[in-house]
């Protein structure tokens, strides 16, 4: 359904028992994240929260997306594979034979359909643009800072528009804003992104390239623009499709070559120009849960802001998961899956990524399997799909089980596993936000082929499995005074990997441990080893993976363990050691500065608890920051190891 603007999505909200007003003043910086972070990570997402009172004169709207109750409202749909079955069937209709002139006349109301979800601008001023800055000021805008060391307060919801400037393509994405002043901001693109194409367009022509930024307005237009379609979609096709209701777009007031949703709240208006100097941006605690460290990029100058006469603000914050960006990201996995598999990749039926991935980091594909090697094919397909091209761990599975059942994948993809065959390795482009790359944007990639095998894929030199594996933890801690946690929890549910807790003391640590360990009696049997840093807990299962495969480049820091088997003679047995630890310069040899995880600072935290029974949310709820202050590397966003 399309929603007529922000306000009617905060309405329905509301009266879905969705929503909470928070009528104490609470501090854009700092206060509003911090409280934000709490209620995210309540079962299930928490609420929306509405704070009315923000010492500025718009109220601000955050964790409107953060649960699947709610984004399946932001969409309009009862489910979020709704979309991706109606995507499907326009597919399937478009794609058939058409042989007889009914056949072509049956299309022709689905062709008018897709006419109605073509975006259209509209003559005159829309509601955006109820009132006009005399003076434009982003600073009178409730802008929140959301982490202690960010560099500054962010823009963290804009739907950003470009035009290509030979073509006069639109393109919508969202990329944070630092505020450096009343009409300056940072334009913090990426260079794989449309927009940064565009910039570099704009180069070419030594022109200024005009932009606009829009705030609010139908929740869509926010999904829309991070959504990963292809180049030279229209961000707002998608929008409309998803609306079922053509965008209305208008055209800006002093950059009137660009069009904005005549229904969002605040437009920011301005210009790129091509020979500014680069501004020092960030540092900002990002969707991975550590800083991403400041470097350089353009500067956004800002020429009007407009708004609507009673606007709110719409934010995010992004940090430790789970947090609201989960829920847009669980949104994607679901709509994105019918064009990848009409498109690209006709064997997968279903894919999840699991929120200790921070999206692109670890992906799980279910595949139909009909022939030896697919699983392979798959992987290859996946990593040149489109933002695919990111993933790190790729994890394939058959439909002998469900993906979603992370017990029984686990179970299912170990009991298919030769560590010694079916892990394969790659590498490519990776996410600029992807810290343990030894070089910034490209690294390892790694695809654990979890299938049932074939004749021609199994390995006859390899023992089977033991039916049972036992391991001592806590003899293992006096055995080993580097390992400081060990789970072996995993070993109980007849799935053989283990995580490790190691401070590395020398260079080839991890390595030299995992061959002691690999190789001791009672490990046979064990597949994997993943080796964490001694300050996280491995008995954690969610956070030890969310450090875990942050901190991993999987071609540089994997290694495989064979040996005979001493149950079965004439086999052998393979365990695999992924070190998923910090890497520094004296005992990594990596070059590059390691980023710190994003805590809250202690003076937020007892603001906070000091208001909370002021704030009429619930029951007391803790800041989760506290469960993370004793993993972090000094104060510093960059890690001080």
């Amino acid at each position: 359904m399309a929603y007529k603007d922000q306000q009617a999505f905060i309405d329905a909200l509301e009266q879905a028992g969705e929503l909470i007003r928070i009528k104490t003043y609470v501090d854009p910086k700092l206060e509003i994240a911090e409280i934000t972070d709490r209620v995210s990570k309540e079962p299930g997402g928490g609420k929306a929260l509405l704070f009315e009172n923000t010492g500025y004169d718009f109220p601000v709207l955050m964790n409107a997306y953060g649960s699947d109750k709610r984004m399946c409202m932001a969409l309009g749909v009862n489910h979020l594979d709704d979309v991706a079955a109606d995507i499907e069937g326009l597919f399937k209709l478009l794609a058939s034979p058409k042989e007889s002139i009914l056949d072509k006349l049956r299309l022709l109301p689905k062709l008018g359909q897709f006419a109605s979800w073509m975006p259209k601008v509209i003559k005159g001023r829309g509601a955006c643009q109820e009132v006009v800055m005399a003076q434009p000021d982003i600073t009178k805008l409730p802008v929140i800072t959301c982490w202690p060391k960010d560099g500054g307060p962010f823009v963290t919801l804009p739907v950003i528009h470009t035009r290509d400037p030979l073509t006069k393509t639109r393109n919508v994405g969202m990329y944070r804003m630092q505020v450096f002043g009343p009409t300056l901001t940072g334009m913090h693109w990426h260079k794989h992104k449309v927009s940064a194409r565009h910039f570099a367009e704009y180069k070419k022509l030594n022109k200024r390239m005009p932009v606009a930024v829009a705030l609010g307005g139908d929740p869509a237009y926010a999904y829309s623009a991070t959504a990963p379609l292809p180049d030279n979609v229209d961000e707002y096709m998608l929008a409309g499709f998803l609306r079922k209701k053509k965008v209305e777009l208008v055209k800006c007031i002093s950059q009137p070559d660009i069009e904005v949703p005549a229904d969002a709240d605040f437009v920011i208006e301005g210009y790129v120009d091509p020979n500014d100097e680069l501004i020092w941006e960030g540092p900002f605690g990002d969707h991975t849960g550590y800083y991403s460290l400041p470097d350089w990029y353009p500067r956004f100058h800002i020429t009007a802001i407009t708004h609507k006469k009673n606007p709110v603000y719409p934010a995010t914050i992004v940090g430790i998961p789970p947090q609201e960006d989960a829920w847009l990201g669980k949104a994607t996995e679901r709509i994105f899956l019918a064009p990848i598999k009409m498109t690209m990749i006709p064997e997968i039926t279903d894919m999840d990524m699991p929120v200790e991935g921070v999206f692109h980091n670890l992906v799980i594909a279910q595949i139909q399997k009909d022939y030896a090697g697919q699983g392979q094919k798959v992987m290859n397909a996946m990593w040149g799909a489109g933002q695919m091209m990111f993933n790190k761990i790729l994890v394939i599975a058959d439909k002998g089980v469900s993906i979603t059942n992370y017990g029984e994948l686990a179970r299912y993809v170990f009991r298919n596993l030769d560590p010694s065959m079916d892990v394969y390795f790659s590498q490519g482009p990776m996410d600029v936000l992807d810290h343990s790359c030894s070089k910034l944007g490209f690294g390892g990639k790694m695809c654990i082929d979890g299938t049932k095998k074939t004749t021609e894929e199994i390995n006859d030199h390899v023992a089977p499995s033991p039916d049972k594996i036992t391991i001592d933890g806590a003899q293992w801690l006096e055995m080993f005074k580097e390992i400081k946690s060990v789970n072996t929890s995993l070993l109980a549910q007849d799935i053989p990997c283990l995580i490790v807790g190691i401070k590395k003391e020398r260079r080839g640590h991890v390595r030299e441990l995992h061959a002691q360990l690999a190789g001791l009696p009672e490990t046979e049997g064990v597949k994997m080893i993943l080796y964490v840093e001694h300050t996280v807990n491995a008995n954690d299962l969610a956070t030890s993976l969310w450090r875990f495969c942050n901190n991993l480049d999987p071609r540089r820091d994997s290694v495989v363990h064979e040996r005979p088997s001493t149950r079965v003679p004439g086999k052998t047995v393979a365990c695999m050691g992924l070190d998923g630890t910090l890497k520094t310069k004296e005992l990594d040899d990596f070059q590059r500065d390691w980023p710190n995880i994003i805590v809250a600072d202690e003076a937020t935290i007892e603001a906070v608890d000091a208001k909370w029974e002021q704030l009429n949310i619930g029951p007391f709820i803790a800041s989760p920051s506290l469960k993370y202050k004793d993993q972090q590397y000094g104060l510093e966003a960059v890690a001080n190891a």
